[in-house]
């Protein structure tokens, strides 16, 4: 699951260009862009479209520096010259529009929001899932969150995880949310019910790193960083309670790779119950992956102020619980 912006691997194309066949749009390079690449650039002067889609309209000729067509990314450019761009919808850029979707908001106020999202929501338009997504339903709910990348979305959940997240509302709260993640001070923890009984002592560190699988590239795995490309990785987890049929676990994330819980849980023999793509079966009345994300904490990146919030557990984890003898009390 990526819970991080690092590895949430995000498509930038925005809302904007889905009422119209195309925008021209007429700029000019700044003090600050002066001798850099063209992409660069153009990703500074357009923020809110990915490097990659620029690039496309790049080589697709859609770009005139100082009244000629631009193709080569790598061209630098000079203080003052005028740039004209042909931007065009893309699927992506279709798919970032506004649309009316509950949200539930466990926090609000001028900079940032907390949401609390439910299982089977998807965070953000990709393939097989081009509407329908939180972003489409918070470019509908607020209008500032047209003028942030990915409609504010720092971090995400996996589809059939619920639980907590934290969405900008501005660029600046962006950029240090962002930054507060990388450097490990917004603090995440979640509720985990996994198959097989606990074996060994109650808190445990799984440090392992994590790349894609080379057998499955559907899949992550612990992997070995002197054979395979990959990221460090660190998970703690905490023994809540258990039986014969499985364990409930909370597990603390110090780094956010792409399904880190998921991976690290499958590597010690507790794989999440109904977690099918790493060795999980339904069970307890549960088809989708037991995890929630139940408590976020970081402090306010304008006002300073710790902010600290809990999620219920959903109500299938919960009759998950009773149904194999476990009882809820909150950590």
């Amino acid at each position: 699951m990526p819970e991080s912006a690092e590895d949430a691997g995000f498509s930038d194309e925005f809302s904007g260009l889905a009422e119209a066949e195309s925008e021209l749009r007429h700029l000019e390079v700044g003090v600050a862009q002066h001798g850099a690449r063209l992409d660069r650039a153009l990703v500074e002067l357009v923020p809110e479209f990915s490097r990659s889609y620029l690039q496309q309209l790049l080589s697709q000729g859609l770009v005139s520096l100082s009244g000629h067509t631009a193709t080569k990314a790598a061209a630098r450019v000079k203080a003052g010259d005028p740039l004209v761009i042909e931007l065009r919808p893309t699927l992506q850029s279709q798919a970032f529009r506004p649309q009316s979707l509950p949200i539930d908001v466990v926090y609000e106020d001028e900079h940032l929001l907390v949401i609390n999202k439910p299982a089977g929501l998807v965070v953000h338009p990709a393939p097989g899932n081009w509407g329908g997504t939180l972003l489409n339903g918070l470019l509908a709910r607020d209008e500032k969150a047209h003028l942030v990348p990915r409609a504010g979305i720092v971090h995400r959940l996996d589809k059939d995880t619920s639980g907590l997240m934290v969405v900008a509302r501005d660029r600046a709260t962006m950029d240090t949310l962002v930054r507060m993640i990388a450097q490990r001070t917004v603090h995440r923890q979640y509720l985990a019910l996994a198959h097989r009984p606990w074996t060994g002592p109650r808190n445990r560190t799984v440090q392992a790193a994590i790349g894609r699988d080379p057998r499955n590239r559907l899949r992550m795995a612990v992997v070995n960083l002197d054979s395979h490309a990959g990221k460090p990785a660190r998970t703690d987890v905490r023994w809540l309670a258990g039986n014969d049929m499985g364990c409930w676990v909370e597990c603390t994330l110090h780094t956010g790779r792409t399904h880190q819980i998921r991976v690290h849980m499958a590597s010690i023999g507790h794989p999440l119950v109904a977690d099918v793509l790493y060795g999980g079966a339904p069970a307890a009345g549960l088809e989708r992956q037991a995890l929630h994300a139940y408590r976020l904490c970081f402090q306010h990146p304008v006002s300073g102020l710790v902010l600290e919030f809990q999620a219920p557990l959903p109500p299938d984890m919960e009759q998950a619980l009773s149904q194999w003898g476990l009882g809820y009390n909150p950590p």
